[in-house]
């Protein structure tokens, strides 16, 4: 994926901020709000390193034991009615459900990322 770097098991989103002339960083997957920033890729990856360490150490010094956002399993997805109807059709051809369907072909595709 683009614009994303990875740190331990943080990833991070980048933008190009033409005003600021600085690539600026957000960790995603927390539920706090954590930015960073860099002039180069070179300053852009030591800051985010430094910024996912300090969250880190916020996180301990708060008694934090839970670093990053917890998933229930449930999301709605929004899709083409017509790719909607052709994966329940395959799905029951397949002699599965819908939400079976659709967490075995997530599955399969996170195989081979």
């Amino acid at each position: 994926m683009d614009n994303i770097l990875k740190y331990n098991d943080f990833i991070a989103s980048v933008k190009y901020s033409e005003e600021d002339e600085a690539f600026i960083g957000r960790i995603e997957g927390i539920d706090s709000i954590v930015s960073f920033e860099g002039q180069s890729v070179e300053e852009l990856k030591s800051a985010f390193k430094d910024a996912v360490e300090s969250y880190l150490d916020f996180c301990h010094r708060k008694g934090i034991t839970e670093t990053q956002n917890s998933y229930t399993g449930v999301f709605n997805v929004i899709i083409d009615s017509d790719l909607h109807r052709k994966a329940d059709i395959m799905a029951k051809t397949r002699g599965s459900s819908l939400n079976s369907f659709v967490r075995e072909s997530i599955e399969r595709h996170l195989e081979f990322a």
